[in-house]
């Protein structure tokens, strides 16, 4: 949809405090102990908006032990707490949660041991903690010995996440014994080899989920699982990898017949069995029909997500039944919803999705919205983003782009920008990465960091030699250049292996005589990083920039685009006082001179651009030359004069500050004459942006002092007035 809601007023200020902490805040404290507080004594955030705040600085890497010491409990109250990838606080500062009554509480990611994690929590908290979630943590100590102790004390807690840890049977065992209420568990991932002890819990334990156990005996499980009576989520699944980091040989044909061939487990409404092998259709069938409640079932990396049976069309198939699996569209987009911690189902998900998107006929935002979590939360899986790229890829392409909300495509180059930083040198994803952002809606009217982008561009454009990846890339850097600031457009410009490898492409052409679209391209690149920016201009020269542009210039004569192209770089240079010299080529001169007289506007005027700033140095460098500075000048006037306004803007210019000391040429009014007449032209075509820029840079006094002096040329005088009235009338408009 082209439609979405705007960011609330609470979530607009909740993300501005975020982006300037250090405005609302001061430091407290010495060099080796200092904290965060609030500059107003007296605020104080509810609790939602504490809760609010803390995750989003999590959620933007901006955690930290400093902005954590802002929450403690006479300014902010928490409840529920969430940290997800919470890396760089240590259990020193979160000690202050003691202050805080917490009930649900989510620390994943972090370099704390649970078992301080736990440490860090008051009395009442203890007595009354409801949810607890430490997946991706450690429960060792620095002696490598798993401690739980600490899971103990929680007599109250009822869901307890400990996946993607080094909890074991041991730890299971004192969960069981010591935590009464404790009737929803996920030890996906861990170390345990043996469920025995949840028999002492058999008649409560309602979520159990022991996703990729690559420890245990699963012949042995079974039995346990089918005396938990109250059960009513079960996820069994497997990824089918090995796990490498255990010496333990893995039984990987683990057979669930006995489990699909009961009619126990009463209250199931949920069953994962994702990823095992030899399942039976017809004992699946049957279970399906023991079962009544089900209301899912995890198929995805199985033989049987493919029977007629699971399919959406087939009059048997129970339609309040969800299946993720990978046959149908529905299968794959409840997967990828269901499955964003496990990389090897969201791969596959994501490798038939991309074939499956190849067939789509309108654009599928929702589709977009669900790969993103998956893509983010596993930036460093190659198998992924490749995939997760070549779909979004996809998914954007041609008309199906101008049909998809901005700030949707904001996320999408965000995360294409961030595989790209993450995978430099792998050729494929980086072209995928290239075929999503070489699109004139993203590039014109969708945010992100565009200085970011035109870097890892131009970085790909250096590491990899393919034309196709060479065209986009260029066309990507050609208009992003235009975008950015100039700091911004020197920093690239002046690093020399890109000006290197710009040129190059240049010169390939100019030798095979082949103006294609990535020639267009290459130097529109470099018009735009030359804007406004020396040292770009004199990389450009440094790297023999100016005997290629002759080259360019002797093979393609009288092709009109490529000659304004290279005008508007030579231009660039030309605004530059020190480099003129070097621009003072006879050969350069001559061919100038001749362009100067062109049939095309756009041609003659930057050719008179040029000219103006060379011979506003005076006769200095003009000996040389087989025309005189005065005859050029001659030239020069009458050519200006004998100009129509175009149709249409003819350049765009970042200020006019190269132009205010062309006006102080009195001795040559043909100078002057250039450069009043070219602020004339974007004024008229482009008042809104020009006839402002011209009053904030103070053009307007220099204009008037033209006019005062009485050796001022009259046809500059008559522009002169053209340019004050048109920024007058355009300042009327808006009074």
């Amino acid at each position: 949809t082209m439609y979405d809601n705007p960011t609330s007023l609470q979530e607009a200020c909740v993300e501005f405090i975020c982006e300037n902490i250090e405005a609302i805040s001061n430091v407290q404290g010495s060099a080796t102990k200092s904290k965060l507080v609030f500059r107003e004594t007296d605020v104080f955030f509810p609790t939602l908006l504490s809760e609010k705040l803390l995750q989003t600085l999590c959620i933007k890497g901006k955690l930290t032990d400093s902005t954590l010491s802002l929450f403690d409990p006479i300014h902010t109250r928490l409840e529920q707490v969430r940290l997800h990838d919470a890396g760089k606080i240590t259990s020193k500062e979160l000690r202050i949660l003691k202050g805080h009554k917490i009930t649900d509480l989510e620390v994943t990611g972090s370099n704390i041991v649970v078992n301080d994690l736990i440490g860090c929590l008051g009395e009442w908290t203890l007595q009354n903690l409801r949810f607890l979630n430490v997946a991706n943590n450690s429960f060792s100590n620095n002696i490598k010995f798993c401690v739980v102790v600490g899971l103990s004390k929680l007599k109250n807690l009822q869901v307890l996440d400990v996946s993607n840890t080094d909890f074991n049977t041991h730890g299971l065992e004192i969960v069981v014994e010591d935590l009464p209420l404790l009737d929803s568990l996920d030890l996906s991932s861990t170390l345990v080899d043996d469920l025995t002890s949840l028999k002492k819990c058999k008649h409560r334990m309602k979520y159990l989920n022991i996703y990729n156990l690559k420890h245990q005996n699963f012949e042995e499980t079974i039995p346990v699982l089918l005396e938990m009576d109250s059960l009513q989520h079960l996820d069994i699944s497997d990824d089918k990898k090995i796990d490498h980091s255990s010496h333990i040989s893995v039984p990987f044909k683990c057979k669930i017949e006995t489990l699909l061939k009961s009619s126990r487990l009463p209250n199931l409404s949920s069953l994962d069995i994702s990823g095992r092998e030899d399942i039976s259709v017809g004992d699946l069938v049957k279970f399906i029909h023991h079962h009544p409640n089900l209301t899912f079932l995890g198929l995805i990396q199985t033989d049987v997500c493919q029977d007629d049976v699971f399919m959406e069309y087939n009059a048997d198939f129970k339609k309040k039944l969800t299946v993720t699996g990978i046959a149908t569209e529905t299968q794959l987009i409840e997967a990828l919803k269901r499955y964003t911690s496990r990389p090897t189902f969201i791969q596959r998900s994501l490798c038939h999705l991309f074939r499956l998107a190849q067939g789509f006929t309108e654009p599928r935002s929702d589709i977009i919205k669900i790969i993103l979590p998956g893509m983010k939360k596993h930036p460093k899986e190659i198998a992924i983003q490749m995939a997760a790229t070549a779909c979004l890829y996809n998914l954007t392409k041609g008309d199906f782009i101008h049909k998809i909300h901005p700030t949707l495509l904001s996320e999408v180059v965000l995360l294409t920008l961030d595989a790209m930083t993450n995978f430099p040198n792998h050729f494929q994803l980086q072209k995928n990465v290239l075929l999503t952002l070489c699109s004139d809606r993203i590039l014109q009217e969708v945010q992100f960091d565009r200085y970011r982008c035109a870097k890892l561009v131009m970085d790909c454009l250096y590491a990899f030699d393919d034309p196709a990846m060479d065209r986009m890339a260029v066309a990507i850097c050609s208009i992003l250049a235009a975008k950015i600031s100039t700091a911004e457009t020197s920093k690239l410009g002046a690093f020399s292996p890109y000006m290197e490898k710009l040129l190059t492409i240049l010169a390939v052409k100019t030798e095979s005589c082949n103006v294609d679209i990535t020639m267009k391209f290459t130097l529109s690149a470099l018009w735009n990083l030359t804007d406004e920016s020396p040292v770009t201009c004199s990389t450009f020269l440094k790297e023999g920039g100016m005997n290629l542009i002759l080259k360019v210039l002797n093979t393609f004569k009288d092709d009109s685009t490529v000659e304004t192209k290279v005008l508007g770089l030579v231009n660039n240079i030309a605004e530059v006082p020190h480099l003129r010299n070097s621009l003072m080529m006879p050969d350069f001169v001559k061919i100038l001179r001749s362009l100067l007289h062109s049939s095309h506007i756009d041609v003659s005027y930057f050719a008179a651009g040029i000219v103006a700033h060379l011979a506003s140095q005076g006769e200095k460098g003009w000996e040389a030359q087989e025309v005189e500075r005065s005859d050029i000048l001659f030239e020069l006037g009458n050519v200006v004069n004998g100009w129509q306004m175009p149709d249409s803007e003819m350049v765009a210019y970042r200020s006019f500050h190269p132009f205010f000391p062309l006006l102080c040429n009195c001795d040559a009014p043909e100078i002057q004459m250039w450069a009043v007449w070219a602020m004339w032209h974007v004024c008229t075509k482009n008042p809104r942006r020009y006839c402002p820029m011209i009053v904030e840079e103070g053009a307007i006094s220099l204009l008037e002092e033209l006019l005062a002096q009485s050796c001022t040329d009259t046809q500059v005088r008559t522009l002169c007035r053209l340019v004050l009235d048109t920024v007058a009338k355009e300042a009327k408009c808006y009074k």
